[in-house]
């Protein structure tokens, strides 16, 4: 058999193997994602297989490039690949991608085992540029001030009733002086 062939025969095996299964996810016909864990467990990860042109007598391509593996430190995620990447070299010449995703699931604990959880830290720019802004005041031109210091008194503040409408209020509130 040639290599295409090979994969056509793994690849229907694995579609019938894994109907269902919110594991595995065929990407393309040579590229698949399995996810070794639960979603909401924190050793979980999600390892990316592609073929080359003569797999199985090459081995895959794995890495854990997924954006679920960004809490993974750069150095598990190195130690997984490596170890994923012996048992597929042991395999070689055979459909393996059922043997690997089965060695991830049974071997999780020990792949996972140095792993400490990654946190990024998000920082809004509103937050981070909060202290450093000052209030700008706003500029007024010269006449702009001298109309504002002729409208108010000695303490700055304008006198009572100089807007109309305030003084409307204040009488449609109270009732006027019929009362």
């Amino acid at each position: 058999m040639t290599a295409n062939e090979d994969q056509e025969m793994e690849l229907e095996a694995l579609r019938s193997i894994y109907e269902g299964d919110e594991c595995f996810k065929e990407i393309s016909p040579v590229s698949f994602q399995y996810r070794v864990g639960e979603l909401d467990d924190t050793k979980a990860f999600i390892l990316d297989f592609t073929w080359p042109e003569s797999y199985p007598a090459i081995a895959p391509e794995i890495s854990l490039v997924a954006f679920f593996n960004n809490r993974i430190s750069s150095l598990t995620k190195k130690q997984i690949v490596s170890k994923v990447e012996e048992q597929a070299e042991a395999s070689l010449g055979e459909a393996m991608m059922y043997t690997l995703f089965e060695w991830a699931k049974e071997n999780q604990e020990s792949l996972m085992e140095h792993h400490q959880p990654v946190v990024t830290a998000v920082i809004s720019n509103d937050t981070a540029t909060e202290g450093k802004k000052k209030e700008k005041k706003e500029q007024l031109t010269k006449s702009q001030k001298r109309r504002i210091t002729c409208r108010t008194d000695n303490k700055g503040e304008m006198p009572r009733g100089w807007d109309w409408c305030d003084v409307i209020k204040h009488l449609s509130r109270t009732g006027g002086m019929n009362d």
